[in-house]
């Protein structure tokens, strides 16, 4: 039996090592180098290998970078909200409401939007918004305004609005696979019990659904911290995120030390949050159970 076993082990370590291997090598290298780097001092136009703890102080007692931050949390934690709330109740018709033979095919045109570019949507969103763009040359061309909206463009809205639809297909897709494990008969239990189908959503569907609405709110709310394409373009670079900072920091400035240590102190705040979430989300099902 154990020599069984440890076949088995053995065979699974040999599928698991050539993808671990390269995300040791794709993920794990990048991130220990940028680490390292925020240990070490800025020469002119060189790094100086001498450990330091000067690029983590410069980056607390900067007020800048926590404007930058605050703004950056509150951009994604609107994006998240937005995302999250017109996302599921797409998921929840595709579960409850759609035919199980039409399903395929649901999935299928909610994932389009992944064959074009990101950087290409980013685009249309900012032909869509601009100055001469399609809303602006729509309602000129009925009436209803004489000069263009200027407020349609380069602001905290359009920001939230460009990113909440480029990541919709990341939220809609956990939250649908979380309604699907969900047992209809309990459904119909509640229902048989008197609860109205409201109640029954909110304390039967709602919990049942909450892994997946928690994946969702991490999956969205992680990556957009760390977006710079949409602030440059669709704020113009009046808005800038604290990826905008490093950025400017790793290519503008060349200061490679500051940037990294804006970038760890970044994902180190981002991991914080997400944990306390995690922590206040466990809580709230147990309340709920």
């Amino acid at each position: 039996m154990a020599v069984a076993n440890g076949k088995e082990a053995a065979q699974g370590l040999r599928i698991v090592a050539p993808p671990l291997v390269y995300a040791v090598l794709m993920l794990g290298v990048p991130l220990l180098t940028i680490l390292a780097y925020s240990f070490f001092k800025d020469g002119y136009l060189t790094v100086v290998r001498e450990f330091t703890l000067e690029n983590y102080r410069a980056v607390w007692a900067d007020p800048i970078f926590r404007t930058i931050m605050i703004r950056s949390l509150s951009v994604a934690a609107m994006v998240t909200l937005a995302t999250v709330l017109l996302a599921f109740p797409v998921a929840y018709f595709l579960s409850f409401v759609v035919p199980p033979d039409r399903k395929a095919l649901w999935i299928f045109l909610i994932t389009i939007p992944f064959w074009t570019s990101y950087l290409i949507r980013v685009f249309l969103w900012k032909v869509i918004l601009g100055f001469n763009g399609v809303i602006n040359s729509g309602l000129k061309s009925l009436g209803v305004i004489d000069q263009p909206l200027s407020f349609l463009l380069y602001n905290t809205g359009s920001i939230v609005m460009t990113l909440a639809h480029a990541y919709a297909p990341f939220a809609i897709l956990p939250i649908y696979v979380a309604l699907e494990k969900i047992d209809r008969s309990l459904l119909e239990a509640g229902r048989d019990l008197g609860e109205s189908r409201a109640m029954t959503f909110w304390r039967v569907t709602l919990p049942l659904a909450m892994p997946g609405v928690l994946a969702a709110v991490l999956i969205v709310f992680i990556p957009v911290i760390g977006d710079y394409v949409t602030p440059a373009l669709i704020g113009g670079g009046k808005i800038p995120m604290v990826a905008n900072m490093i950025q400017s920091q790793m290519l503008d400035q060349d200061n490679r030390p500051l940037g990294s240590a804006l970038a760890v102190t970044a994902m180190l705040i981002v991991a914080v949050l997400a944990a306390l979430f995690l922590a206040l989300n466990r809580r709230f099902l147990r309340v709920r159970q």
